[in-house]
């Protein structure tokens, strides 16, 4: 795999349709997701052939003249106009919302924003009904690959033949390096120091500055060790008591930082999926980074620590947290409208993930880190196929081996490759 900007060109963003479609019908399109995802690099190419302007507020000559005077600033332009990094000067969306009730023609504003608008005070008002958000997430395996990836949507319809034959050529140790190379394009062009030396900067600039632009919580310099807690056990169950006592954050403050590393796009969290199946089912939340390189940073774990025997037991929970960002990107342009859940009940059966559409289908994926798998590994997935009958479209165990394995009806083993793969590759 080569990096991003080895000269090839720029990588597909497979985000670019929404964003072109929604500047198409509506007035406002919001462009919004962590820093360095590539935000202002596809607004840019969005906005090339268009007679348009890209201002970012990072530039300070532009940020005062934002805030000095914010109807102005939206009204410079007769045609498209782009601000980038918008949320650093939150009054512009007051001033976007006046001049789209006097002019309603789509394609007005495409604005960027490294933290999630609806969450900032009073712009949920004022965006209503004039802006529609596309979120963009780091780059996808299938985006370094040059391919659309269509799993949820096969996963979805049950096209277990498909997926089977898609082709796997990765070993674990291939996959340890992915997960710790992570989804930002930046630290995939730089090695050992150089790339923990970037995430490390990365996560300061979010606390120093981006924190305190969106938010006034009076315990902003506990949030790296929220982070580094919250990392330590990804993809965990939302233990608040103890996530707050590790932070020393008040237990009943601790919903509003969790919501701010969600609006600063570091963290997601999924809820947990019960559908009246059993009285017993647990209702906490799994909260994950969305990206797993920061995370094995924050571990201070490289593959070499993860490799089998080694003193590292993070693995399990790095390869289950990046399922679910790799889930949370394609949900962004797959062709099924569905969320994303997790299962456990008190009985120990769980489902890692669950995709549940619109008609109430299901599908359910298990994440393991070893090149085996068992049919106790099916455990709760047979559970869920059982009770929900064919409502359950498919029931996968992803894993690091080579074969796509049968276990039963509409159950198989996968290989964690298949993810992105196409058997029409």
């Amino acid at each position: 795999m080569n990096p991003p900007g080895d000269g090839r060109g720029m990588l597909p963003r497979f985000a670019q349709e929404l964003v072109e479609q929604t500047l198409a019908d509506t007035p406002i399109t919001v462009l919004q997701g962590a820093r360095q995802v590539g935000k202002s690099t596809l607004a840019r190419q969005v906005l090339a052939s268009r007679d348009a302007q890209l201002l970012s507020l990072d530039a300070t000559a532009v940020y005062e003249a934002a805030r000095s005077d914010p109807d102005g600033f939206v009204r410079q332009s007769s045609g498209l106009l782009g601000i980038d990094e918008v949320q650093r000067a939150p009054e512009l969306v007051r001033a976007m919302k006046d001049a789209v009730e006097q002019d309603r023609r789509p394609g007005r504003f495409l604005i960027t924003g490294s933290a999630n608008l609806l969450d900032l005070p009073g712009t949920q008002e004022s965006l209503a009904g004039r802006a529609e958000t596309v979120v963009l997430y780091g780059l996808s395996r299938g985006e370094l690959a040059g391919r659309r990836e269509d799993f949820v949507d096969r996963l979805m319809a049950g096209d277990h033949a498909e997926l089977a034959a898609r082709p796997a050529t990765l070993t674990r140790p291939d996959y340890l390096d992915i997960l710790c190379t992570g989804s930002y394009p930046e630290p995939m062009q730089r090695t050992g120091r150089r790339r923990n030396a970037w995430f490390d900067n990365y996560l300061q600039r979010i606390v120093s500055r981006d924190a305190r632009d969106v938010s006034r919580l009076a315990h902003l310099d506990r949030l790296p060790t929220l982070v580094r807690l919250l990392a330590a056990n990804n993809a965990g169950e939302l233990v608040k008591a103890r996530l707050a006592a590790g932070a020393a954050i008040p237990e009943t403050s601790l919903p509003g930082y969790l919501d701010l590393l969600e609006t600063l796009y570091l963290i997601h969290q999924i809820p947990a999926w019960g559908n009246n199946l059993t009285g017993r089912v647990t209702g906490r939340a799994k909260v994950a980074l969305l990206d797993t390189g920061l995370a094995a940073r924050l571990n201070n774990v490289t593959p070499a620590a993860m490799s089998p025997g080694a003193a590292s037991d993070v693995a399990g929970d790095l390869f289950e947290a990046f399922v679910a960002g790799e889930m949370r990107r394609q949900l962004a342009w797959s062709a099924v409208d569905a969320s994303l859940f997790h299962f456990r009940d008190r009985d120990g059966r769980e489902v890692d993930l669950i995709l549940e559409d619109a008609d109430r289908n299901v599908a359910g994926i298990e994440v393991k880190a070893s090149s085996t798998v068992r049919s106790e590994d099916f455990r709760g997935l047979t559970f869920l196929r059982d009770k929900l009958g064919s409502r359950l479209t498919s029931g996968v165990v992803l894993y690091t081996g080579a074969n796509a394995l049968p276990f039963g009806d509409r159950l198989w083993a996968l290989p964690l490759s298949a993810l992105w793969s196409s058997s029409y590759a």
